[in-house]
């Protein structure tokens, strides 16, 4: 027998180093080559690294939370001497940034699962050990553990009816890592960093409404239906032609603005490991079935862990929408580098006065922020009264200024 020792490796991009998100593995336990090792963290995604040979936990280093740098020592293996030891390949390690490592078979009794899986399992107190994975080698699904939810739920509500509630004590304690540990530094960094000065107003969207029904109506059976979102970015890439400081980055090691002429959009997006914000890029040159189609494709990709490093980052400005539970107003919070985000809120029929007349109208809040270091109040104030205008009045929506 002889021992190999796998370092952390380059996750990709020239990542110096990567959070330690889990272990799949304890020492003692035999791993075959490829089979799942450790999830580790880098600024943009949880990655699941496979192990490089077949051998025999015998040390592992450092634990979930810790950042370790690439290079460092991070797992011992004791191998067979006499088969040859495959060093892992970087370009395969790299990949897996992007894409999810399919599982393999660690040991007969391990489970074969995503973090998300896990996590959304954890949360529903499911034991992953008794669901059947329909992916490859046995690999449990996120169909997989829908399919078990409702039961699980109703054999929760049928104890709780027969014992009666019961009193609750303890508090749980969760250590902030991976992806939720860098959207916490970055909220932090953007708070403290930037001077935040919030505008909203309301728009009559009953026109827009009405547009986007006679769309979804002219639709092949099927289709994905027409959200608020692709009109608002729509509209949205007009009226930066005018406002170009709003369309910016700030550069704070060089002390430069970056005002740019393509709109790279960034769609806030709720994922089982928080807030993501995945970006379509060159917004500006989508038709609105197009933009439609790829605010769909990079949201999904974001929420299933799909999406690459190049697929969340680079934004010029960023939308973020709650849908349905979008509020009256809100105060989001700047994706720095970004000088500006646009808060959609939701859309409700409330009765307003026109013409001296009380009519039921759709109305909806635009509550955005913007960086007052390198937007003027006026500026500000003015680009969301332009792009109301075109909300309102849906055929001006793909017309330049």
């Amino acid at each position: 027998m002889s021992r190999y020792v796998f370092k952390v490796p380059d996750l990709g991009e020239g990542t110096v180093s990567s959070e330690i998100v889990a272990w799949r593995v304890q020492v003692g336990d035999l791993v075959r080559e490829d089979g799942p090792l450790l999830e580790m963290s880098t600024e943009k995604a949880v990655v699941e690294v496979p192990s490089p040979v077949t051998g025999r936990i015998v040390a592992l280093h450092g634990g979930p939370g810790d950042v370790v740098a690439v290079g460092a020592e991070l797992v011992v293996f004791e191998t067979d001497a006499e088969a040859p030891v495959a060093a892992p390949n970087p370009a395969t390690v790299a990949a897996s940034v992007s894409r999810s490592v399919p599982a393999r078979v660690v040991q007969a009794a391990r489970v074969m699962a995503s973090p998300a899986t896990r996590r959304r399992a954890r949360e529903a107190g499911i034991n992953l050990t008794a669901v059947a994975g329909s992916g490859p080698g046995g690999r449990i699904e996120r169909a997989d553990l829908e399919a078990v939810l409702p039961a699980a739920v109703t054999a929760q509500v049928g104890a709780t009816v027969a014992s009666g509630p019961a009193p609750r004590s303890g508090v749980e304690e969760i250590k902030v890592i991976g992806v939720r540990r860098v959207i916490a530094e970055r909220m932090a960094a953007a708070k403290r960093n930037i001077p935040h000065f919030a505008y909203v107003e309301e728009v009559d969207v009953t026109e827009l409404e009405s547009l986007r029904s006679f769309l979804n109506g002219r639709l092949p059976k099927g289709a994905s239906s027409y959200t608020y979102l692709p009109l608002m970015v729509a509209a949205l890439v007009r009226v930066l032609e005018a406002f170009p400081q709003c369309n910016a980055h700030y550069d704070a090691e060089r002390n430069v603005v970056l005002r740019h002429r393509p709109v790279h959009v960034g769609i806030a997006t709720q994922t089982p490991d928080g807030l993501k914000v995945p970006v379509v890029r060159h917004a500006e040159a989508l038709t609105l079935a197009g933009l439609a189609a790829e605010i769909r494709r990079v949201s999904d990709a974001a929420r299933s862990g799909r999406a690459s490093r190049a697929e969340l980052g680079g934004s010029t400005i960023t939308v973020t929408s709650l849908g349905k539970l979008g509020g009256i107003a809100s105060t989001p919070v700047i994706n720095s580098p970004e000088v500006a985000i646009i808060g959609v809120n939701k859309a409700v029929d409330r009765p307003v006065v026109i013409n001296g007349q009380v009519v039921v109208r759709r109305m909806m809040n635009l509550s955005s922020s913007f960086d007052h270091r390198f937007v003027d109040g006026f500026d500000a104030a003015a680009m969301v009264q332009a792009l109301k205008e075109r909300l309102e009045h849906p055929a001006m929506i793909f017309m330049s200024e």
